[in-house]
């Protein structure tokens, strides 16, 4: 469910689905049988979710209905087949990594359909209406683009309609969001509501219309623009309000963890398994978690003794929520002290890092229809090609609950050389197939953003000691993770448990530990990709470190790293090993080619 989120967002984006050709380097390279099944899975792609460039308009938002999801899963059983008959140690290293990353793919998609996953669309601060507000941030230059905006426009309440479907089925069979997480939810629906088609978000990307767009165009766009936001967004809009005021609220389970879901507990087990892609059960990323808190506890204790406060653990958590020296007092500081940080880490790039993107990033807050109930911050990626740039978002709403001691391993993880560096570089890889360009994988993804904020102490940040216990509590808070995620939806625990936990073992605001905890509870196992993936990079990079000795360089690590897109623990355990034997080795075989594709 949650990867079709993302797969959504970048549907619902003007062109991000463009058909692109598996490259030439794959035809000459890829084993026959893996070459079909790329071809097959590209295919299915531009057939199931089809774009502008297919002239397929007729679902432009894509189809959910449960024979859909239905349709899907026989073509992700039937390519599972196919790739089992593939032997991996007859492929060449790329070609054994993007094995492994189908049968990644291909599985999670298979599992999602066999727990009916699919019948949940929703998150706490994310769904498939959440998503489809993100279009309204679009930047369209010509007839044909507005176009197919206003087709998406129309579109909605045929969308909407698809998705209650799925979660009343949903609610029916005991998949659904827990009612103690959604209030406040109407914060996702109400501003979308409006009155004029003028105060719709919606509206702006008419308001930016070039002057290339001449008369007649003009009109007519921006005329049928007000009647696709009057008649088809703000209708769509009620429709939820509706279904969740009437149905899914008074109906939403009042227990939490998916454990109460039917097949639940075995539902998690693959979860954890997804999230780390790792052989991991429940139990092993528990104790992982208490042996990580306790272990950052300590160096925690050690700064308190250090800036010499007089007082508990306790005590010295409460004195940084509550002192005014750590809050900023506007929105506006406060995305200046964001926008200093991240071009400060920005300027260091060159010396960790010797393949940059060309796509830049801003910085600006999280939009207002989504701030309330949104996490301090997060990186909001344009499609490759686009005419935007990737944003870090910031969250200014609640400015008390916004700490700066925690804005540089912020800044840090969403921008750069966290989620933008890595994204970006990632779309710029045209010599990847387009599966790969696509794929996010979470262990990989923010494994890597987490393991920004510890480089950071490199690049030279948190030379302020409570910078530095900032960079602590979001270390701590992301091994505290794994307890709570486990523990809500394996062991029983309640909401307040696990928010308990957060708020006696981070310096996060109390705001924040109640968003994390209701994320956590509404996104099962997700929240474990960061620390285990964190983790796994640290260990590769000892490993490199090791046995290259004094030719280890940090520069060629990060490329390497980054090279191939992103990918599961044990195939970036594979580039690592043969970057490491290629560099003890020079002339060793299966190294991998520059500009490899598949």
């Amino acid at each position: 469910m949650v990867r079709r989120l993302l797969v959504l967002l970048i549907l619902l984006t003007a062109g991000a689905l463009a058909p692109v050709p598996v490259c030439a380097q794959t035809a000459k390279t890829a084993a026959p049988g893996l070459k079909a099944v790329l071809a097959a899975y590209d295919q299915f792609q531009k057939r199931e979710f089809p774009n502008e460039a297919t002239g397929r308009t007729a679902f432009p938002l894509g189809s959910f209905t449960e024979a859909d999801f239905e349709r899907r899963n026989a073509f992700f059983q039937e390519q599972l087949q196919k790739l089992k008959q593939i032997d991996p140690a007859s492929l060449s290293l790329d070609g054994r990594i993007t094995h492994q990353l189908l049968r990644f793919v291909f599985t999670e998609e298979v599992d999602s359909y066999r727990f009916k996953a699919y019948l949940n669309p929703i998150l706490v601060d994310d769904g498939f209406h959440i998503a489809f507000a993100r279009l309204a941030s679009g930047r369209f230059s010509s007839v044909r683009e507005y176009d197919a905006y206003l087709r998406k426009l129309r579109a909605f309440p045929a969308y909407v309609r698809q998705h209650i479907d799925l979660m009343r089925r949903g609610l029916a069979l005991g998949i659904a969001q827990p009612a103690v997480i959604l209030e406040g939810y109407e914060t996702t629906w109400q501003p979308h509501i409006v009155e004029k088609p003028e105060e719709s978000v919606f509206w702006a990307a008419f308001e930016r219309m070039p002057v290339t767009v001449a008369e007649p165009d003009r009109s007519r766009l921006l005329a049928e623009g007000r009647r696709a936001i009057a008649d088809s967004v703000v209708n769509g809009y009620r429709l939820i309000k509706t279904f969740f005021e009437t149905e899914y609220l008074p109906k939403a389970p009042r227990t939490v963890g998916v454990s109460h879901w039917p097949q639940g507990k075995e539902y998690y087990e693959e979860r954890v398994r997804y999230f780390s892609t790792l052989p991991m059960t429940a139990r092993q990323v528990h104790e992982l978690g208490l042996k990580e808190v306790a272990r950052i506890r300590s160096q925690m204790d050690s700064l308190i003794r250090k800036v010499e406060f007089k007082g508990s653990f306790k005590e010295f958590l409460n004195f940084l929520r509550t002192d005014p020296r750590f809050y900023a007092r506007t929105p506006r500081e406060l995305l200046k002290e964001a926008s200093f940080i991240a071009k400060a880490a920005e300027a260091k790039l060159p010396a960790f890092f010797g393949k940059l993107p060309r796509q830049p990033f801003g910085v600006e807050p999280v939009p207002d229809y989504l701030a309330p109930k949104y996490t301090a911050g997060r990186y909001s990626p344009a499609p490759a090609g686009s005419r935007n740039a990737g944003f870090f978002w910031v969250n200014t709403y609640n400015l008390k609950s916004r700490p700066l001691y925690v804005l540089e391993s912020l800044a840090l993880h969403e921008a750069v050389p966290g989620h933008h560096l890595q994204i970006a570089l990632t779309q710029e890889m045209t010599d990847l197939t387009p599966f790969r360009r696509r794929l996010y994988v979470n262990a990989f993804g923010e494994g890597w953003a987490l393991y920004t904020e510890y480089l950071g102490r490199e690049m030279g940040f948190y030379q302020d000691p409570y910078a530095d216990f900032g960079r602590l509590t979001y270390e701590m808070w992301r091994a505290c993770r794994l307890v709570v995620d486990t523990g809500l939806h394996a062991f029983g625990w309640t909401r307040d448990q696990a928010l308990n936990y957060l708020t006696e073992n981070t310096a996060l605001s109390l705001l924040e530990c109640r968003t994390e905890t209701d994320r956590y509870i509404s996104w099962p196992g997700q929240a474990l990709s960061y620390k285990i993936g964190e983790l796994k990079i640290r260990e590769l990079r000892a490993k490199a470190e090791k046995a290259l000795g004094t030719t280890f360089d940090i520069r060629e690590f990060h490329d390497t790293v980054l090279s191939q897109g992103t990918l599961t623990m044990p195939a970036l355990e594979l580039l690592i090993d043969d970057y490491i034997r290629r560099k003890t080795k020079p002339t060793a075989a299966g190294r991998l080619s520059t500009g490899s594709s598949h």
